[in-house]
């Protein structure tokens, strides 16, 4: 049985629930889209294509309200670029305003962040602000695959901070946590690079929108964490594609208060065999 091409989202699945991957990725049953994965598609967009920004018209003076005002042109861009996902969703006026406020006012604290790091570059190395924004800028939303190891992903943002790289990924969470599952997906991120060109990444991160910038040092250890799950995935795919060797992992994130699993239906978790 020919390996299937794994992404951090597939393993992490398949680590949550082996029925829940079965349905998704063997089965390819349909999932539903949420109001979570929009928005954060709209976050991404937002953030990806606001290093565009013509910065001949910068100045000291005007920098951040000019930088400021591109991200609140983008955000409602892309939102409205997305009016039919969201139509889909079924959201009342109030809920579609609620996370529209709510996905501007992360972006605002990401753009208060840059806007920081920004002037005091400006001062630190005496760059004028199109330098420092050239230098800010990172090579974005690339793809990184491994036939070696059958696994590939996408990496939002690749920073060169002086001799340093340093990957960081976009995340709309409500808490400010490294879960295990993101330091999963960031020690794949750290050897799909490794494996590309032949040196680790000085650290790993997830800039969490609602709050700031949290790195991780790369070293041997995390990319054999990265090694030793997607081998474990694959020794189990490989060998079989029965759904009772998937078994239901049944947990709070079946059904919750305000939803439930895309499969919760086919799967009937808290119903008696």
């Amino acid at each position: 049985m020919a390996k299937r091409v794994e992404s951090p989202s597939s393993i992490n699945t398949f680590k949550q629930c082996k029925r829940k991957y079965y349905y998704q990725y063997i089965q390819k049953l349909p999932t539903q889209s949420n109001i979570h994965q929009v928005r954060g598609n709209i976050a991404h967009s937002t953030l990806e294509n606001f290093y565009n920004l013509d910065t001949s018209a910068l100045t000291e003076e005007n920098f951040a309200r000019k930088c400021k005002e591109s991200i609140q042109t983008f955000c409602l861009h892309y939102w409205k670029k997305a009016q039919n996902q969201l139509h889909q969703l079924s959201l009342s006026p109030d809920q579609e305003r609620f996370y529209f406020e709510e996905t501007m006012l992360m972006l605002m604290n990401w753009t208060n962040h840059f806007v920081e790091d920004l002037s005091s570059l400006t001062k630190k190395k005496n760059l004028s602000v199109q330098e420092a924004f050239l230098e800010l800028t990172p090579v974005r939303e690339q793809e990184y695959a491994s036939k070696e190891h059958s696994v590939r992903g996408f990496i939002d943002a690749i920073h060169h901070v002086d001799d340093e790289v340093h990957i960081i990924d976009y995340k709309t969470n409500a808490t400010f946590e490294m879960k295990e599952s993101i330091r999963l997906q960031l020690a794949i991120y750290s050897l799909l690079y490794f494996e590309k060109h032949g040196r680790m990444p000085s650290k790993v991160g997830i800039f969490f929108l609602r709050h700031k910038l949290k790195l991780l040092p790369v070293d041997e250890q995390l990319l054999n964490l990265a090694k030793t799950e997607i081998k474990e995935i694959h020794q189990h795919t490989c060998r079989t594609e029965e759904m009772g060797d998937y078994p239901k992992t049944i947990t709070p994130l079946c059904k919750w208060s305000t939803g439930k699993c895309d499969f919760y239906d086919t799967c009937k978790p808290h119903q008696k065999e």
